[in-house]
Protein backbone atom coordinates (compact mmCIF):
# COMPACT_ATOMS: atom_id res chain seq x y z
CA UNK A 1 0.00 0.00 0.00
CA UNK A 2 1.46 3.50 -0.94
CA UNK A 3 2.08 6.35 1.78
CA UNK A 4 -1.00 9.31 1.36
CA UNK A 5 1.13 12.10 0.75
CA UNK A 6 -2.24 14.43 1.35
CA UNK A 7 -2.88 13.03 4.17
CA UNK A 8 0.50 12.60 5.96
CA UNK A 9 1.07 16.07 5.04
CA UNK A 10 -1.74 17.30 7.20
CA UNK A 11 -1.54 14.78 9.90
CA UNK A 12 2.25 16.01 10.32
CA UNK A 13 1.59 19.91 10.03
CA UNK A 14 -1.35 19.33 12.67
CA UNK A 15 1.52 17.66 15.02
CA UNK A 16 3.82 20.90 15.05
CA UNK A 17 2.36 22.96 17.95
CA UNK A 18 4.28 26.04 16.54
CA UNK A 19 3.00 26.06 13.28
CA UNK A 20 -0.07 28.38 13.99
CA UNK A 21 2.70 31.03 15.78
CA UNK A 22 5.03 30.83 12.53
CA UNK A 23 2.38 31.04 9.93
CA UNK A 24 2.59 34.40 9.79
CA UNK A 25 6.46 34.34 8.62
CA UNK A 26 7.09 33.93 5.71
CA UNK A 27 10.58 32.36 6.15
CA UNK A 28 9.52 30.03 8.64
CA UNK A 29 6.78 28.48 6.68
CA UNK A 30 8.95 27.81 4.17
CA UNK A 31 10.79 26.13 6.66
CA UNK A 32 8.26 24.09 7.89
CA UNK A 33 7.08 23.22 4.49
CA UNK A 34 10.46 21.96 3.82
CA UNK A 35 10.92 19.77 6.97
CA UNK A 36 7.64 18.70 6.55
CA UNK A 37 8.10 17.40 2.62
CA UNK A 38 11.89 15.82 3.92
CA UNK A 39 9.94 13.69 6.27
CA UNK A 40 6.95 12.35 3.67
CA UNK A 41 9.99 11.71 1.09
CA UNK A 42 12.16 9.64 3.67
CA UNK A 43 9.20 8.43 4.99
CA UNK A 44 7.90 7.59 0.94
CA UNK A 45 10.88 6.15 0.44
CA UNK A 46 11.53 3.56 3.95
CA UNK A 47 8.00 2.33 2.87
CA UNK A 48 9.33 1.79 -0.48
CA UNK A 49 12.29 0.65 0.26
CA UNK A 50 10.59 -2.33 3.07
CA UNK A 51 7.90 -3.09 1.11
CA UNK A 52 10.52 -3.66 -1.87
CA UNK A 53 12.40 -5.77 0.59
CA UNK A 54 9.48 -7.74 1.52
CA UNK A 55 8.77 -8.62 -2.54
CA UNK A 56 12.17 -9.75 -3.29
CA UNK A 57 12.46 -11.89 -0.10
CA UNK A 58 12.77 -14.88 -2.08
CA UNK A 59 15.63 -14.36 -4.44
CA UNK A 60 19.08 -12.28 -4.27
CA UNK A 61 19.50 -8.67 -3.93
CA UNK A 62 21.56 -5.63 -4.39
CA UNK A 63 20.56 -2.62 -1.72
CA UNK A 64 21.84 0.78 -3.87
CA UNK A 65 20.98 4.32 -3.02
CA UNK A 66 19.39 4.59 -6.99
CA UNK A 67 18.40 2.78 -9.39
CA UNK A 68 20.74 2.27 -12.39
CA UNK A 69 17.91 3.10 -14.86
CA UNK A 70 16.64 6.50 -13.38
CA UNK A 71 17.53 9.59 -14.65
CA UNK A 72 20.19 9.69 -11.67
CA UNK A 73 21.73 6.39 -11.91
CA UNK A 74 22.39 7.38 -15.59
CA UNK A 75 24.77 9.72 -14.67
CA UNK A 76 26.26 9.41 -11.15
CA UNK A 77 29.63 8.24 -10.83
CA UNK A 78 29.42 4.43 -10.18
CA UNK A 79 30.05 3.77 -6.41
CA UNK A 80 29.16 0.52 -4.65
CA UNK A 81 25.42 2.03 -4.30
CA UNK A 82 25.68 3.86 -7.20
CA UNK A 83 26.07 0.92 -10.01
CA UNK A 84 25.89 2.42 -13.04
CA UNK A 85 23.98 2.03 -16.45
CA UNK A 86 26.90 -0.29 -17.73
CA UNK A 87 27.16 -2.49 -14.70
CA UNK A 88 25.36 -5.54 -16.66
CA UNK A 89 27.68 -5.33 -19.15
CA UNK A 90 30.60 -5.02 -16.85
CA UNK A 91 29.76 -7.62 -14.72
CA UNK A 92 28.99 -10.25 -18.11
CA UNK A 93 31.43 -12.61 -16.75
CA UNK A 94 31.25 -12.89 -12.98
CA UNK A 95 27.70 -11.51 -11.88
CA UNK A 96 25.54 -14.53 -12.36
CA UNK A 97 28.07 -17.14 -11.08
CA UNK A 98 28.42 -14.98 -7.84
CA UNK A 99 24.87 -14.60 -7.41
CA UNK A 100 24.65 -18.40 -8.62
CA UNK A 101 21.66 -18.03 -10.64
CA UNK A 102 20.28 -15.44 -12.97
CA UNK A 103 17.47 -13.79 -11.49
CA UNK A 104 18.06 -11.07 -8.68
CA UNK A 105 16.54 -7.94 -7.58
CA UNK A 106 17.45 -4.26 -7.13
CA UNK A 107 15.92 -2.45 -4.32
CA UNK A 108 16.81 1.43 -4.19
CA UNK A 109 16.49 3.10 -0.94
CA UNK A 110 17.04 6.74 -2.28
CA UNK A 111 15.66 7.11 -5.52
CA UNK A 112 13.64 4.60 -8.38
CA UNK A 113 11.76 1.48 -7.89
CA UNK A 114 12.39 -2.09 -7.22
CA UNK A 115 12.69 -4.58 -9.74
CA UNK A 116 13.48 -8.03 -11.21
CA UNK A 117 16.18 -8.69 -13.04
CA UNK A 118 16.93 -11.57 -15.10
CA UNK A 119 18.82 -13.37 -18.03
CA UNK A 120 16.76 -16.21 -18.17
CA UNK A 121 15.26 -17.02 -21.69
CA UNK A 122 12.52 -18.47 -20.20
CA UNK A 123 11.96 -15.45 -18.77
CA UNK A 124 12.09 -13.44 -21.18
CA UNK A 125 9.32 -15.11 -22.83
CA UNK A 126 7.31 -14.89 -19.92
CA UNK A 127 7.45 -11.10 -20.27
CA UNK A 128 8.07 -10.38 -24.21
CA UNK A 129 5.58 -11.81 -26.01
CA UNK A 130 3.47 -8.86 -26.08
CA UNK A 131 0.34 -10.75 -26.81
CA UNK A 132 -3.02 -9.37 -25.64
CA UNK A 133 -2.56 -12.47 -23.22
CA UNK A 134 0.45 -11.36 -21.67
CA UNK A 135 -0.05 -9.86 -18.13
CA UNK A 136 3.23 -7.28 -18.53
CA UNK A 137 3.23 -4.49 -21.09
CA UNK A 138 6.66 -2.06 -21.85
CA UNK A 139 6.71 1.08 -19.45
CA UNK A 140 5.87 4.12 -21.67
CA UNK A 141 8.67 5.85 -20.24
CA UNK A 142 11.66 3.32 -20.91
CA UNK A 143 10.38 4.11 -24.90
CA UNK A 144 10.59 7.99 -24.32
CA UNK A 145 13.65 8.91 -26.73
CA UNK A 146 12.13 6.82 -29.27
CA UNK A 147 8.91 8.57 -29.48
CA UNK A 148 10.50 11.76 -30.61
CA UNK A 149 9.63 11.58 -34.17
CA UNK A 150 6.08 10.23 -33.88
CA UNK A 151 4.73 6.94 -31.94
CA UNK A 152 5.87 4.00 -33.66
CA UNK A 153 6.09 0.16 -33.28
CA UNK A 154 9.20 -0.30 -31.26
CA UNK A 155 7.59 2.19 -28.63
CA UNK A 156 3.85 1.11 -28.78
CA UNK A 157 2.17 -1.65 -26.98
CA UNK A 158 -0.82 -3.43 -26.80
CA UNK A 159 -3.59 -2.58 -29.18
CA UNK A 160 -0.79 0.32 -30.84
CA UNK A 161 1.59 -2.09 -31.29
CA UNK A 162 -0.86 -4.69 -33.42
CA UNK A 163 -2.05 -1.22 -35.25
CA UNK A 164 1.33 -0.32 -36.07
CA UNK A 165 2.62 -4.09 -37.04
CA UNK A 166 -0.35 -4.51 -39.15
CA UNK A 167 1.08 -1.30 -41.10
CA UNK A 168 4.35 -2.12 -40.93
CA UNK A 169 4.58 -5.62 -41.87
CA UNK A 170 3.40 -5.39 -45.91
CA UNK A 171 6.78 -3.06 -46.43
CA UNK A 172 9.00 -5.93 -45.51
CA UNK A 173 8.64 -8.67 -48.50
CA UNK A 174 10.72 -10.58 -50.76
CA UNK A 175 11.08 -7.85 -53.30
CA UNK A 176 12.11 -5.82 -50.72
CA UNK A 177 14.55 -7.68 -49.54
CA UNK A 178 15.88 -8.52 -53.38
CA UNK A 179 16.76 -4.60 -53.32
CA UNK A 180 18.70 -4.90 -50.54
CA UNK A 181 21.08 -7.25 -51.56
CA UNK A 182 21.57 -5.83 -54.90
CA UNK A 183 21.74 -2.30 -53.22
CA UNK A 184 24.31 -3.15 -50.29
CA UNK A 185 26.67 -5.09 -52.93
CA UNK A 186 26.71 -1.20 -55.25
CA UNK A 187 27.39 0.23 -51.76
CA UNK A 188 30.31 -1.66 -50.73
CA UNK A 189 31.76 -1.14 -54.82
CA UNK A 190 30.87 2.86 -53.42
CA UNK A 191 33.09 2.35 -50.76
CA UNK A 192 35.90 0.50 -52.09
CA UNK A 193 36.27 3.33 -54.86
CA UNK A 194 35.23 6.33 -52.53
CA UNK A 195 37.55 5.57 -49.96
CA UNK A 196 40.48 5.50 -52.26
CA UNK A 197 41.16 1.67 -51.98
CA UNK A 198 41.09 1.04 -55.83
CA UNK A 199 44.53 -0.26 -56.38
CA UNK A 200 46.01 -0.16 -53.00
CA UNK A 201 47.24 -3.36 -51.29
CA UNK A 202 46.61 -2.63 -48.43
CA UNK A 203 44.10 0.15 -46.16
CA UNK A 204 44.62 1.39 -42.64
CA UNK A 205 41.23 2.29 -40.59
CA UNK A 206 41.63 3.95 -37.61
CA UNK A 207 37.71 3.58 -36.87
CA UNK A 208 36.14 1.17 -38.76
CA UNK A 209 32.97 2.20 -37.36
CA UNK A 210 32.94 5.01 -39.94
CA UNK A 211 32.70 2.89 -43.06
CA UNK A 212 30.14 0.52 -41.27
CA UNK A 213 27.53 3.20 -40.62
CA UNK A 214 28.17 5.27 -43.44
CA UNK A 215 27.20 1.26 -45.31
CA UNK A 216 24.20 1.29 -42.92
CA UNK A 217 23.12 4.62 -43.54
CA UNK A 218 22.80 3.93 -47.52
CA UNK A 219 21.42 0.91 -47.39
CA UNK A 220 18.82 2.17 -45.24
CA UNK A 221 18.50 5.14 -46.84
CA UNK A 222 17.90 3.79 -50.60
CA UNK A 223 16.39 0.65 -49.89
CA UNK A 224 14.07 2.34 -46.89
CA UNK A 225 13.04 5.61 -48.57
CA UNK A 226 13.99 5.19 -52.39
CA UNK A 227 16.88 8.52 -51.49
CA UNK A 228 19.31 8.13 -54.22
CA UNK A 229 22.11 9.05 -51.81
CA UNK A 230 25.95 7.55 -52.33
CA UNK A 231 28.88 7.56 -50.74
CA UNK A 232 30.23 10.73 -51.62
CA UNK A 233 29.76 13.66 -48.91
CA UNK A 234 26.22 15.28 -50.02
CA UNK A 235 26.05 18.54 -51.69
CA UNK A 236 25.60 22.23 -50.25
CA UNK A 237 22.48 23.42 -51.74
CA UNK A 238 22.98 26.51 -53.81
CA UNK A 239 20.70 28.45 -51.08
CA UNK A 240 23.14 27.71 -48.64
CA UNK A 241 20.41 25.62 -46.25
CA UNK A 242 21.32 21.75 -45.43
CA UNK A 243 20.16 19.22 -47.51
CA UNK A 244 18.30 16.51 -47.00
CA UNK A 245 21.43 14.16 -46.91
CA UNK A 246 22.99 16.62 -44.64
CA UNK A 247 19.94 17.01 -42.54
CA UNK A 248 19.99 13.57 -42.19
CA UNK A 249 23.47 12.86 -41.35
CA UNK A 250 23.50 15.16 -38.03
CA UNK A 251 19.99 13.84 -36.74
CA UNK A 252 21.67 10.42 -37.08
CA UNK A 253 25.47 11.69 -35.58
CA UNK A 254 23.80 12.95 -32.86
CA UNK A 255 20.84 11.14 -32.24
CA UNK A 256 20.90 11.29 -28.04
CA UNK A 257 21.08 14.70 -28.24
CA UNK A 258 18.27 14.97 -30.85
CA UNK A 259 15.80 12.59 -28.93
CA UNK A 260 16.07 13.22 -25.27
CA UNK A 261 16.92 17.48 -25.10
CA UNK A 262 13.95 19.43 -25.39
CA UNK A 263 13.32 21.48 -28.50
CA UNK A 264 13.76 24.51 -27.15
CA UNK A 265 17.64 23.72 -26.82
CA UNK A 266 17.58 24.41 -31.31
CA UNK A 267 17.23 27.53 -30.48
CA UNK A 268 20.78 27.90 -28.28
CA UNK A 269 22.79 30.26 -30.00
CA UNK A 270 25.43 27.56 -30.29
CA UNK A 271 26.10 26.24 -33.54
CA UNK A 272 25.74 22.57 -32.39
CA UNK A 273 22.48 22.97 -31.03
CA UNK A 274 21.35 25.41 -34.45
CA UNK A 275 22.25 22.94 -36.71
CA UNK A 276 20.68 20.19 -34.86
CA UNK A 277 17.43 22.10 -35.21
CA UNK A 278 17.92 22.90 -39.01
CA UNK A 279 18.43 18.97 -39.42
CA UNK A 280 14.71 18.45 -37.18
CA UNK A 281 13.22 20.97 -39.39
CA UNK A 282 14.80 19.36 -42.55
CA UNK A 283 13.98 16.50 -42.15
CA UNK A 284 10.05 16.72 -40.26
CA UNK A 285 9.61 18.90 -44.06
CA UNK A 286 11.05 16.37 -45.92
CA UNK A 287 9.10 13.12 -44.85
CA UNK A 288 6.07 14.86 -44.95
CA UNK A 289 6.63 16.04 -48.11
CA UNK A 290 7.29 12.12 -49.14
CA UNK A 291 4.24 11.08 -47.37
CA UNK A 292 1.77 13.54 -49.65
CA UNK A 293 4.17 12.02 -52.81
CA UNK A 294 3.64 8.78 -51.85
CA UNK A 295 0.05 9.11 -51.23
CA UNK A 296 -0.41 10.68 -54.53
CA UNK A 297 1.30 7.37 -56.00
CA UNK A 298 -0.70 5.29 -54.42
CA UNK A 299 -3.72 6.94 -55.21
CA UNK A 300 -3.10 7.16 -58.94
CA UNK A 301 -1.65 3.69 -59.25
CA UNK A 302 1.95 4.86 -59.72
CA UNK A 303 3.58 2.28 -57.06
CA UNK A 304 6.91 1.64 -58.76
CA UNK A 305 7.71 -1.98 -59.51
CA UNK A 306 10.12 -2.55 -56.72
CA UNK A 307 9.30 -0.11 -54.21
CA UNK A 308 11.11 0.94 -51.26
CA UNK A 309 9.74 0.06 -48.05
CA UNK A 310 8.28 3.90 -46.83
CA UNK A 311 6.08 3.79 -50.01
CA UNK A 312 4.93 -0.11 -49.54
CA UNK A 313 4.22 1.56 -45.64
CA UNK A 314 2.07 4.64 -46.84
CA UNK A 315 0.39 1.89 -49.76
CA UNK A 316 -0.22 -0.45 -46.29
CA UNK A 317 -1.78 2.24 -44.68
CA UNK A 318 -3.66 3.92 -47.95
CA UNK A 319 -5.04 0.22 -48.43
CA UNK A 320 -5.78 -1.23 -45.13
CA UNK A 321 -9.01 -1.17 -42.71
CA UNK A 322 -9.65 2.17 -41.21
CA UNK A 323 -8.97 1.36 -37.56
CA UNK A 324 -5.32 0.74 -38.23
CA UNK A 325 -4.89 3.80 -40.36
CA UNK A 326 -1.65 5.46 -38.96
CA UNK A 327 -1.48 9.56 -39.02
CA UNK A 328 1.44 11.38 -40.42
CA UNK A 329 3.60 12.20 -37.37
CA UNK A 330 3.46 7.82 -36.85
CA UNK A 331 4.45 7.09 -40.16
CA UNK A 332 7.20 9.54 -39.49
CA UNK A 333 7.91 7.63 -36.49
CA UNK A 334 7.92 4.51 -37.99
CA UNK A 335 10.63 5.46 -40.61
CA UNK A 336 12.57 6.95 -37.87
CA UNK A 337 13.15 3.90 -36.07
CA UNK A 338 13.89 1.97 -39.15
CA UNK A 339 16.57 4.49 -40.09
CA UNK A 340 18.26 5.30 -36.75
CA UNK A 341 17.43 1.73 -34.43
CA UNK A 342 18.05 -0.32 -37.64
CA UNK A 343 21.11 1.17 -39.05
CA UNK A 344 23.03 1.79 -36.14
CA UNK A 345 22.23 -1.90 -34.77
CA UNK A 346 23.64 -2.85 -38.02
CA UNK A 347 27.00 -1.29 -38.17
CA UNK A 348 27.79 -1.91 -34.61
CA UNK A 349 27.44 -5.29 -35.31
CA UNK A 350 29.67 -4.86 -38.48
CA UNK A 351 32.49 -3.47 -36.66
CA UNK A 352 32.12 -6.24 -33.90
CA UNK A 353 32.49 -8.69 -36.82
CA UNK A 354 35.33 -7.44 -38.46
CA UNK A 355 37.06 -7.01 -35.75
CA UNK A 356 36.63 -10.85 -33.99
CA UNK A 357 37.75 -11.94 -37.60
CA UNK A 358 40.91 -9.48 -37.54
CA UNK A 359 41.92 -11.47 -34.19
CA UNK A 360 40.65 -15.04 -35.49
CA UNK A 361 42.84 -15.85 -38.38
CA UNK A 362 41.69 -19.36 -38.35
CA UNK A 363 37.86 -18.68 -38.36
CA UNK A 364 38.23 -15.79 -41.13
CA UNK A 365 40.15 -18.18 -43.05
CA UNK A 366 37.17 -20.81 -42.96
CA UNK A 367 34.76 -18.18 -43.85
CA UNK A 368 36.98 -17.47 -46.66
CA UNK A 369 36.99 -20.64 -47.91
CA UNK A 370 33.38 -21.30 -47.38
CA UNK A 371 32.54 -17.85 -49.66
CA UNK A 372 34.92 -19.33 -52.40
CA UNK A 373 33.26 -22.31 -52.38
CA UNK A 374 30.08 -21.33 -52.83
CA UNK A 375 30.23 -18.21 -54.74
CA UNK A 376 33.76 -18.41 -56.38
CA UNK A 377 36.78 -15.62 -56.46
CA UNK A 378 34.90 -13.51 -59.22
CA UNK A 379 31.75 -12.39 -59.68
CA UNK A 380 28.80 -10.41 -58.06
CA UNK A 381 27.04 -13.32 -55.62
CA UNK A 382 22.87 -12.77 -56.47
CA UNK A 383 20.38 -13.24 -53.97
CA UNK A 384 19.84 -16.51 -54.82
CA UNK A 385 22.85 -17.41 -53.04
CA UNK A 386 22.00 -16.06 -49.72
CA UNK A 387 21.34 -19.72 -48.62
CA UNK A 388 24.54 -21.12 -49.49
CA UNK A 389 26.55 -18.53 -47.47
CA UNK A 390 25.04 -19.54 -43.97
CA UNK A 391 29.13 -19.46 -42.48
CA UNK A 392 29.15 -15.73 -43.27
CA UNK A 393 25.24 -14.84 -41.62
CA UNK A 394 27.08 -16.89 -38.47
CA UNK A 395 29.43 -14.70 -38.23
CA UNK A 396 27.32 -11.90 -38.11
CA UNK A 397 24.78 -14.05 -35.67
CA UNK A 398 28.19 -14.44 -33.73
CA UNK A 399 29.08 -10.89 -33.63
CA UNK A 400 25.41 -9.68 -32.35
CA UNK A 401 25.35 -12.59 -29.87
CA UNK A 402 28.68 -11.02 -28.49
CA UNK A 403 27.41 -7.34 -28.51
CA UNK A 404 23.38 -7.41 -28.42
CA UNK A 405 22.47 -4.06 -29.40
CA UNK A 406 19.18 -3.93 -27.55
CA UNK A 407 20.68 -5.14 -24.59
CA UNK A 408 17.69 -4.06 -22.50
CA UNK A 409 14.25 -5.02 -22.25
CA UNK A 410 11.80 -3.59 -20.02
CA UNK A 411 8.13 -5.10 -19.05
CA UNK A 412 6.17 -4.28 -16.25
CA UNK A 413 3.15 -6.23 -15.00
CA UNK A 414 0.09 -4.84 -15.53
CA UNK A 415 -1.54 -6.86 -12.22
CA UNK A 416 -0.48 -9.17 -9.48
CA UNK A 417 1.16 -12.24 -11.73
CA UNK A 418 3.49 -14.62 -11.02
CA UNK A 419 6.52 -15.74 -13.09
CA UNK A 420 8.04 -19.37 -13.55
CA UNK A 421 11.77 -18.93 -12.81
CA UNK A 422 14.01 -22.24 -13.86
CA UNK A 423 16.46 -23.31 -10.71
CA UNK A 424 19.96 -22.66 -11.49
CA UNK A 425 21.83 -24.61 -14.06
CA UNK A 426 22.29 -28.33 -13.08
CA UNK A 427 19.32 -28.33 -10.96
CA UNK A 428 16.23 -29.60 -12.33
CA UNK A 429 12.02 -27.76 -11.95
CA UNK A 430 11.28 -24.05 -11.59
CA UNK A 431 10.26 -21.84 -8.76
CA UNK A 432 7.06 -19.54 -8.82
CA UNK A 433 7.50 -16.11 -8.31
CA UNK A 434 5.02 -13.36 -7.20
CA UNK A 435 5.38 -10.38 -9.01
CA UNK A 436 3.07 -7.48 -7.88
CA UNK A 437 1.31 -4.96 -9.95
CA UNK A 438 3.26 -1.77 -11.29
CA UNK A 439 6.88 -4.33 -10.90
CA UNK A 440 9.28 -3.72 -13.54
CA UNK A 441 11.13 -6.77 -14.88
CA UNK A 442 14.19 -6.04 -16.61
CA UNK A 443 15.66 -9.03 -19.41
CA UNK A 444 19.88 -8.37 -19.52
CA UNK A 445 20.12 -9.47 -23.24
CA UNK A 446 23.80 -9.30 -22.01
CA UNK A 447 23.68 -11.41 -19.60
CA UNK A 448 21.35 -13.91 -22.32
CA UNK A 449 23.64 -14.14 -24.56
CA UNK A 450 26.57 -14.75 -22.00
CA UNK A 451 24.18 -17.47 -20.47
CA UNK A 452 26.08 -20.90 -20.22
CA UNK A 453 22.90 -22.69 -20.01
CA UNK A 454 22.08 -21.91 -23.74
CA UNK A 455 25.90 -21.36 -24.65
CA UNK A 456 29.22 -23.41 -24.67
CA UNK A 457 32.08 -21.23 -23.78
CA UNK A 458 29.67 -18.15 -24.10
CA UNK A 459 32.73 -15.70 -24.14
CA UNK A 460 34.06 -17.07 -27.47
CA UNK A 461 33.77 -15.97 -30.82
CA UNK A 462 32.02 -18.96 -32.11
CA UNK A 463 30.48 -18.86 -35.45
CA UNK A 464 30.23 -22.46 -35.75
CA UNK A 465 27.42 -22.77 -33.08
CA UNK A 466 25.69 -21.12 -35.69
CA UNK A 467 26.15 -23.42 -38.76
CA UNK A 468 23.26 -25.23 -39.76
CA UNK A 469 21.16 -22.65 -39.02
CA UNK A 470 17.91 -22.40 -40.62
CA UNK A 471 17.51 -18.74 -41.92
CA UNK A 472 14.01 -18.46 -40.81
CA UNK A 473 14.40 -20.27 -37.36
CA UNK A 474 13.15 -17.26 -35.23
CA UNK A 475 13.34 -19.35 -32.13
CA UNK A 476 17.03 -20.12 -31.88
CA UNK A 477 18.49 -16.89 -31.67
CA UNK A 478 16.76 -13.91 -29.91
CA UNK A 479 19.32 -11.19 -30.05
CA UNK A 480 16.73 -9.67 -32.29
CA UNK A 481 14.10 -10.66 -29.43
CA UNK A 482 11.89 -13.08 -29.52
CA UNK A 483 7.78 -13.85 -30.32
CA UNK A 484 5.10 -11.45 -31.92
CA UNK A 485 7.79 -8.86 -30.58
CA UNK A 486 10.55 -9.93 -32.87
CA UNK A 487 12.41 -7.51 -34.53
CA UNK A 488 10.67 -6.46 -38.25
CA UNK A 489 13.48 -5.56 -39.47
CA UNK A 490 15.49 -8.31 -38.92
CA UNK A 491 15.72 -10.58 -42.39
CA UNK A 492 16.36 -6.95 -43.97
CA UNK A 493 19.55 -7.11 -41.56
CA UNK A 494 20.35 -10.20 -42.12
CA UNK A 495 20.41 -9.79 -45.79
CA UNK A 496 22.31 -6.58 -45.84
CA UNK A 497 25.31 -8.39 -43.88
CA UNK A 498 25.75 -11.15 -46.07
CA UNK A 499 26.07 -9.07 -49.13
CA UNK A 500 28.10 -6.48 -47.70
CA UNK A 501 30.38 -9.40 -45.40
CA UNK A 502 30.37 -11.78 -48.24
CA UNK A 503 32.16 -9.20 -50.38
CA UNK A 504 34.54 -7.96 -48.02
CA UNK A 505 36.14 -11.03 -46.96
CA UNK A 506 36.36 -12.02 -50.44
CA UNK A 507 38.12 -9.23 -51.33
CA UNK A 508 40.49 -8.04 -48.21
CA UNK A 509 41.95 -9.95 -45.01
CA UNK A 510 41.41 -8.40 -41.63
CA UNK A 511 43.89 -7.82 -39.51
CA UNK A 512 44.16 -5.69 -36.04
CA UNK A 513 45.80 -2.69 -36.32
CA UNK A 514 47.85 -2.43 -33.34
CA UNK A 515 49.64 0.50 -31.61
CA UNK A 516 53.32 0.95 -31.33
CA UNK A 517 54.18 -1.72 -28.82
CA UNK A 518 50.69 -3.18 -28.40
CA UNK A 519 50.03 -6.98 -28.24
CA UNK A 520 47.19 -8.58 -30.19
CA UNK A 521 45.35 -9.53 -26.65
CA UNK A 522 45.86 -6.32 -25.20
CA UNK A 523 44.45 -4.97 -28.84
CA UNK A 524 41.22 -7.11 -27.76
CA UNK A 525 41.07 -5.59 -24.37
CA UNK A 526 41.29 -2.44 -25.43
CA UNK A 527 38.86 -2.36 -28.39
CA UNK A 528 35.97 -4.75 -27.67
CA UNK A 529 34.62 -3.45 -24.74
CA UNK A 530 31.16 -1.33 -25.37
CA UNK A 531 30.07 1.92 -26.01
CA UNK A 532 26.55 2.56 -25.50
CA UNK A 533 24.40 5.23 -27.54
CA UNK A 534 20.86 4.24 -28.40
CA UNK A 535 21.99 0.92 -28.77
CA UNK A 536 25.08 -0.77 -27.30
CA UNK A 537 28.40 -1.64 -29.58
CA UNK A 538 32.04 -2.00 -29.63
CA UNK A 539 34.19 0.78 -29.38
CA UNK A 540 36.60 2.91 -32.35
CA UNK A 541 38.01 -0.80 -33.82
CA UNK A 542 41.17 -0.12 -35.79
CA UNK A 543 41.40 -2.78 -38.55
CA UNK A 544 43.78 -2.88 -41.46
CA UNK A 545 42.55 -3.97 -44.52
CA UNK A 546 45.01 -6.10 -47.15
CA UNK A 547 44.12 -6.92 -50.83
CA UNK A 548 43.88 -10.92 -50.91
CA UNK A 549 45.96 -12.64 -54.08
CA UNK A 550 42.56 -14.53 -55.18
CA UNK A 551 44.40 -17.28 -53.83
CA UNK A 552 43.50 -17.16 -50.37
Amino acid sequence: MGVELPTMLSSLLTRLPFLGSAAGENHNVTRLVLVAFTVIYVTSRLRKFLDGRKFIAHMPNFNVAVSPYSPFGLFLPVTRFTPGYWFLWKGRHELYKHLNGENFAIVPWLEGDPMIISSNLDVMRQVAYGSHRTDFEKPQEMSQALLFWGQNLAAADGDTWRKHRRVMGPAFNSKLYQTVWTKTAEIYDQMVEGEGWTGKDSVEVPAVQKLTFQVALLVISTCGFGLPFNWEEPPVASDGSMTVQQALSVTNERTLAVTNLPRWTHKLPLTYFKEIGEAVKQMEKFMNEQISLRKQMVGAGNVMENPDAFTMMVQANEEGDNKYVLENDELIGNVFILLFAGHETTAHTFAAALSYLAINPDIQQEILDHIVSAIGWDGKPTFEDYGKLDKVLAVFYEALRLFPSGHLMFRRATKDTTIQIPRPLGQEGSETIPVSKGTTVVIDMVGVQYNARYFDEPEKFKPSRWYGLSLNDADAFTAFSVGPRECLGRRFATIEAVSFLTLLIRDWKLEPLLQKGETVPEWKERVLDAQILITLGVKDAPIRFVRRNKQG
